[in-house]
């Protein structure tokens, strides 16, 4: 039994819907419906009356509610307790990272960090995104740094976590190319000729955001998907390889641009790439749980660098 099909039950006893429980643990409908479907076959009685509409609980889903909040509790209080007891865990930051940023993006911003903020012992949780948000939601981290795009938000309570804009990044098409930068593989594609597709799982995030490219593309895209995973990393060097064409974060291949070992395959042109940022999350501080005070202290520095960075930004330039 695990952990995560006690949080889906509680989650959906209080929603009484499968789609909008399975929006806000970040799975897709069929994945949270099989998880409650393993809890239940575990237990061994039906927890879910299926005949009924809206969902509602059968009366042994009604009982073992009670005992998923109480169980859910004392696990909680006992890796509280737990860590509690490492002595490094007051001066650690614990961050929760989506595998893609956790390559790409983090190292050179914690050396930045590191050389303007001071020295800090860190931890680092390299996660797919659900289980990253997750992470942050269950106390298991103080940070959370990941993308984030309007049409797919991560649905923090914003009265109750703290956001930090950290920057933006495209998500673009990449293709593997010649010493002249002349790509392998060039968009659109036809039908007669769809060009091969790296494509990303179903339950990657990243894999989401293509699928926004490709419903708003105004110039239809012709794939022809012959390789899936949920890495984009994993994607990136099917790409180097010259196995098709793999949409990728800017950050993800920055050097294999610069040594020409892969080129952009969209021609330069914005209708087939999305923005994304990259958010910074933590849960706001209270009397409860006040949180780390070297936490308190970056989030206050960061804080600080991003409304000074806004101002330079928003500052009127002198004509010459």
């Amino acid at each position: 039994m695990e952990t995560k099909w006690l949080e889906d039950f509680v989650s959906l006893a209080e929603t009484n819907s499968f789609s909008r429980s399975a929006e806000l643990r970040h799975v897709t409908q069929p994945a949270f419906s099989r998880r409650i479907q393993s809890l239940e076959a575990w237990l061994g009685t039906d927890l879910i009356d299926r005949t009924s509409y809206p969902t509602r609980l059968t009366h042994a889903g009604d009982v073992f509610f009670e005992q998923a909040i109480a169980m859910l509790g004392q696990i909680n209080n006992a890796r509280a307790l737990l860590r509690g007891k490492r002595t490094s865990t007051q001066t650690t930051i614990d961050f929760a990272v989506p595998h893609t940023l956790s390559l790409t993006y983090v190292p050179k911003w914690l050396t930045k960090l590191e050389q303007a903020f001071g020295e800090m012992h860190t931890r680092l949780l390299a996660l797919n995104v659900h289980d990253a948000v997750m992470t942050l939601v269950e106390g298991g981290c103080d940070l959370l740094l990941c993308y984030h795009h309007p049409r797919q938000p991560l649905l923090l309570d914003p009265a109750q976590y703290d956001m930090i804009n950290m920057g933006s990044e495209a998500l673009r098409a990449y293709t593997r190319c010649d010493k002249a930068g002349v790509p392998d593989f060039v968009l659109p594609g036809s039908l007669d000729a769809p060009l091969p597709f790296l494509a990303y799982a179903n339950n990657a995030y990243l894999g989401r955001m293509v699928d926004l490219i490709l419903n708003d593309a105004r110039i239809p895209l012709h794939f022809d998907k012959c390789y899936e995973t949920d890495m984009a990393e994993g994607l990136k060097m099917m790409a180097l390889e010259g196995r098709g064409v793999a949409f990728l974060p800017e950050s993800a291949v920055s050097r294999e641009i610069k040594q020409k070992q892969l080129a952009r395959a969209d021609g330069g042109l914005k209708q087939w790439e999305v923005e994304m940022e990259i958010r910074l999350y933590r849960e706001r501080p209270s009397l409860q749980r006040p949180g780390k005070a070297v936490v308190s202290k970056l989030w206050e520095y960061l804080e600080q660098k991003n409304t000074t960075s806004t101002k330079l930004s928003q500052k009127p330039r002198k004509l010459k």
